[in-house]
């Protein structure tokens, strides 16, 4: 069903686009002119994805978040990668709450490499703990006395 959001398009990707979140996979990355029609050209860096037809125009605060989840700074190392878009309420805009698009790791994604399991430590190599004395203080800093309850 049409709404007023439709009344506005843009060839980029908007708020309204990623919501809900919506899981994508980086296709590659161009330079694009945001600046409005008849001003001068403002070239900035977009991303595009397989999954959407519009692209999405980075900011520092995206872009390192990108680099964090891919290991790269360069933007050939997230090509092929998966990230998230989704819709954030608390992002401001010239002094104003607007609104706008974040991203984020994808949740429950099996890690790329399994990791082993540490080999067992033979009977005769394992530490005898030390013995302690009622009120003094144990190996770990503690004593005896003090409550198992302490939350640190």
């Amino acid at each position: 069903m049409p709404n007023i959001h439709d009344l506005k398009q843009s060839k980029f990707l908007t708020k309204n686009d990623v919501t809900p979140a919506v899981l994508v996979t980086i296709r590659g990355f161009s330079q694009e002119n945001v600046a409005i029609t008849g001003a001068e050209p403002e070239l900035k860096w977009a991303l595009s994805f397989d999954e959407l037809d519009k692209p999405l125009i980075l900011n520092s605060t995206n872009g390192g978040i990108i680099a964090a989840i891919t290991g790269s700074e360069d933007f050939e190392g997230w090509i092929g990668k998966k990230i998230v878009l989704y819709f954030d309420p608390n992002i401001s805009f010239g002094g104003k709450l607007t609104g706008g698009i974040r991203c984020r790791a994808p949740r429950n994604q099996p890690d790329p490499a399994p990791k082993a399991a540490p080999a067992p430590v033979p009977a005769q190599l394992k530490p005898t703990p030390a013995p302690t004395i009622m009120g003094a203080a144990a190996p770990g800093g503690t004593t005896e006395t003090e409550p198992d309850d302490v939350p640190f």
